[in-house]
């Protein structure tokens, strides 16, 4: 029997703004069949939690134009047991930015290669304070990521 593939939904925030980003994706991914779903906040996730999931959403801020610092502790903290353990996880990023976004991308990105993760989806950027549909297309994200684990899509 093989064991339910688990979406692991990782977030920073300090404004309340990512928060509400990764509860409409979790919502989303809660709506999938087949696949199980765990959040938490960067600061209270680490290697253990990686190791347990089968793929990555992480929700993260941009700050001054660069990944905001609780995400990137994350990263840091998951990087090196990541490798040492050879995971090769899917992984969907999602920031919410005050400037493009573009930056925060691709420090993220940087990092989820060097594991390596594979990306699962394009980067989805939201920019400003999420509109209604903004939580929408978060939470087509998280079901979409959520189904595509339980399809063996990834």
């Amino acid at each position: 029997m093989t064991a339910t593939p688990q979406l692991l939904i990782a977030w920073h925030s300090q404004s309340g703004t990512c928060a509400r980003l990764a509860a409409a994706a979790l919502a989303g991914a809660r709506r999938a069949e087949g696949a199980g779903v765990a959040a938490g906040r960067c600061e209270d996730l680490g290697s253990v939690e990686v190791a347990a999931a089968s793929g990555l959403l992480l929700v993260a801020a941009e700050n001054a134009g660069r990944l905001a610092g609780g995400a990137k502790q994350f990263l840091d903290r998951v990087f090196y047991p990541s490798i040492d353990r050879d995971l090769v996880l899917p992984a969907a990023v999602l920031v919410s930015a005050g400037n493009d976004g573009r930056n925060a991308v691709g420090d993220i990105e940087r990092m989820l290669k060097g594991i390596p993760f594979t990306p699962a989806t394009e980067p989805l950027i939201i920019r400003g304070l999420p509109r209604p549909e903004d939580l929408a297309r978060a939470g087509e994200l998280g079901e979409a990521l959520a189904t595509g684990l339980a399809l063996g899509l990834f």
